[in-house]
């Protein structure tokens, strides 16, 4: 029945474009899947008396992007296969690292022409340990960081550098590639805005932690009457409903995020992987058969609890001191704030708008949740059996 005053075509007609409209913003959100996924390398920096000594971890999910390290096209890449093309390798990371100081290039000097390889959370990664010789220490040092981001804009260089008893990390990005650290004392302000940047990114990015969002805001613009949804009746109840979703959100998240990164409590990467995604499908299945009604934020604390671990993941293997991760922690996490409220205000007024349309009821509510089932799902599937077929 359409309110009163309004036109029933004309009314319909408005309710159902503001409800195309948002069900474009939700693909544009989460539906082309990119060629590539995020992934790391990590840069380690240590000043010594007459040089600088390092080592690199390089994936070699990335690099047989680049390499043709599978030689006998088996599927299987071995240490020979490594061996055989690592002066290849150490060709392309030369040329993709520049460190300079006094307007002077340094010289990168690898330290051994046989592969190690090793395991971290996120797959195999070559270590690459090299010098750089450095007669006296520089105030400052550049570096020009672009390993792998002409193929992949996702990846990001994690520097962790020591120089004078001081501890500094910052992350390289195609469009932060270049940068300077001084060598007497670190900058804890650009550290912060470094990583708060990054923190946006990474949920921009986290394509299973904006689905869980998605699932849970769905149907907060709308109430349950009987065993239909319906159209908020205003928007001060649809915004309360909101509210305390992101705010159960943002807090659990936020505990195990922390208790994660200062290592009080750990869980293993796969194993919260594999819950994250069993989370996303609990909460869209929510919305076809409701068990949990007008308290999504129960939903979204309980589960966030587990996306926080997820979170920390993206910060476990930066080594850092623990004062000094304090402001990396901070950062990240407020970085994640903005880019999760950016949703949220992109979300509400499409949402709102088109609440009351039966294009809204099914084709974003219904068919939306059960598209997000199967994408989750198949996630699930891949993080327990550990197989990949979704590009994202």
């Amino acid at each position: 029945m359409s309110n009163r005053g309004d036109p029933p075509a004309r009314r319909s007609w408005g309710q159902n474009l503001r409800a195309g409209m948002l069900l474009t913003l939700l693909w544009l959100t989460v539906g082309p899947a990119r060629a590539h996924e995020p992934s790391k390398s990590y840069l380690n920096l240590n000043l010594g008396s007459n040089q600088f000594t390092g080592q690199w971890d390089l994936p070699i999910s990335e690099l047989k992007g680049v390499i043709a390290l599978d030689a006998d096209h088996d599927g299987v890449i071995t240490w020979e296969e490594l061996r055989d093309r690592y002066p290849q390798i150490l060709t392309y990371a030369r040329a993709h690292l520049q460190l300079s100081w006094e307007g002077k290039p340094a010289v990168l000097q690898f330290t051994t022409n046989e592969p190690t390889v090793e395991d971290f959370t996120d797959g195999a990664y070559l270590e690459v340990p090299f010098v750089v010789p450095c007669p006296t220490a520089p105030p400052r040092i550049e570096v020009d960081y672009q390993l792998f981001f002409a193929t992949n804009a996702l990846h990001r260089g994690m520097l962790r550098l020591e120089a004078s008893g001081q501890v500094q990390s910052s992350v390289f990005s195609p469009e932060e590639h270049v940068q300077q650290f001084s060598l007497g004392a670190s900058s804890r302000a650009v550290q912060f805005r470094r990583f708060l940047r990054e923190g946006i990114g990474h949920i921009w990015t986290g394509y299973d932690h904006i689905l869980f969002l998605l699932a849970l805001l769905l149907p907060a613009v709308l109430s349950r009457e009987g065993t239909k949804w319906v159209g908020a009746t205003g928007f001060r109840p649809a915004l309360l409903r909101v509210v305390k979703i992101v705010t159960a959100f943002t807090a659990a998240h936020s505990i195990t995020l922390s208790l994660a990164t200062l290592e009080i409590v750990k869980l293993p990467p796969r194993l919260t992987e594999s819950a994250i995604a069993l989370s996303v499908i609990l909460a869209a299945a929510n919305n076809l058969w409701p068990v949990v009604r007008e308290r999504g934020w129960a939903v979204a604390f309980a589960f966030g609890l587990i996306h926080g671990f997820g979170f920390a993941n993206a910060l476990g293997e930066l080594g850092l001191a623990s004062g000094h991760l304090a402001l990396v922690l901070v950062g990240f996490n407020l970085g994640v704030e903005m880019g999760q409220l950016a949703i949220v205000l992109a979300f509400l007024p499409l949402a709102y708008a088109g609440r009351k349309s039966w294009f809204y009821r099914i084709a974003i509510l219904r068919l939306g949740s059960a598209g997000i089932i199967l994408i989750a799902g198949t996630w699930l599937a891949e993080r327990v059996f550990n197989f990949k077929l979704l590009p994202f």
